[in-house]
């Protein structure tokens, strides 16, 4: 029997959200997309850390050869800045995946020390054809105010 106890630990303090990144040109590092045009910058001002992982799901080339988080100060990505890689990696089999994670304090941090002030992050993949696309999933973690509904399950 299936509980009647509604409850949102994880979902209710974290922003989950997964797109299929289909890269416009191979072996050029870019910021994830939804699809194959829509960016997916996201702010950061009410969350402590922003984490991704990416799957290679289609191959095409020779697989997702990068992961990097970046930071700017807009949606726009005024000022995109790299603030942590995974360096070269081999995601050369389909369901090979990497991750990576960065602390607001971290992103800030470099933001002063660079002269801007970030409030937003996206991921970047450089995958070694245009043919390669990955599963991405990104993880916004704690939540300042949690609530219900947070991470919620999108289906268009």
């Amino acid at each position: 029997m299936a509980t009647a106890v509604a409850t949102e630990k994880l979902f209710a303090n974290a922003s989950i959200e997964s797109f299929i990144h289909m890269p416009a040109t191979g072996s050029t590092e870019q910021s994830v997309k939804a699809g194959a045009t829509a960016t997916t910058w996201r702010a950061m001002r009410d969350y402590e850390g922003f984490a991704v992982i990416a799957v290679q799901g289609v191959l095409g080339g020779s697989g997702m050869i990068e992961l990097s988080i970046y930071a700017a100060e807009d949606a726009s990505a005024t000022n995109a800045t790299e603030i942590k890689t995974t360096g070269v990696v081999a995601c050369d089999a389909i369901g090979d995946y990497t991750v990576l994670e960065v602390s607001m304090e971290e992103v800030q941090q470099l933001g002063v020390a660079a002269g801007y002030s970030f409030t937003h992050v996206t991921a970047y993949i450089d995958s070694h054809h245009d043919d390669d696309e990955q599963g991405v999933t990104y993880i916004r973690y704690g939540a300042k105010r949690a609530y219900t509904g947070l991470t919620v399950e999108t289906i268009s």
